[in-house]
């Protein structure tokens, strides 16, 4: 599968979709970022005079691009969008620095094990000055519908 054809296959759309760009992929690792733009609508209320982005939303973002998108890679032509599903089975992510609309990210993601159609990666998200964002470990299944 070509890179250009992942994000097309996510089960995810706007205002859910937090996948720009995969900058690199291969068979270890995978690089691909995005950029929160001012109006999302999570920032209405996160927090009301001084908009940050949820830590839960980065942690989802992470496992889009550090899950999905290379689990969709390693799957080799097996993944079809009508006939698989995705689901997240753990995350253990630490913050180190907050994220605010406007900010581009990236998200580095290194294959621990895929089994089974099961994926657990190290991943770690870095703002555009390379200042390190979270870190932490995200593991999840493909599964037929």
């Amino acid at each position: 599968m070509v890179i250009e054809d992942i994000i097309q296959e996510l089960p995810y759309s706007k205002p859910f979709l937090f996948v720009d760009e995969i900058m690199e992929i291969d068979d270890d690792h995978i690089k691909g970022n995005y950029t929160f733009l001012q109006d999302e609508y999570f920032y209405a209320g996160h927090f009301k005079d001084n908009p940050v982005t949820p830590g839960v939303i980065l942690t989802e973002c992470m496992a889009q691009i550090g899950m999905a998108c290379f689990g969709i890679y390693l799957l080799k032509g097996e993944w079809n969008q009508a006939d698989f599903g995705v689901a997240m089975t753990s995350s253990d992510i630490n913050f180190y620095q907050p994220v605010y609309p406007k900010e581009k990210v990236t998200v580095i993601a290194n294959k621990e094990y895929f089994r089974f159609s099961k994926l657990k990666c190290k991943v770690v998200m870095y703002n555009s000055k390379d200042v390190l964002v979270a870190k932490g470990i995200v593991a999840g299944v493909a599964f037929k519908k």
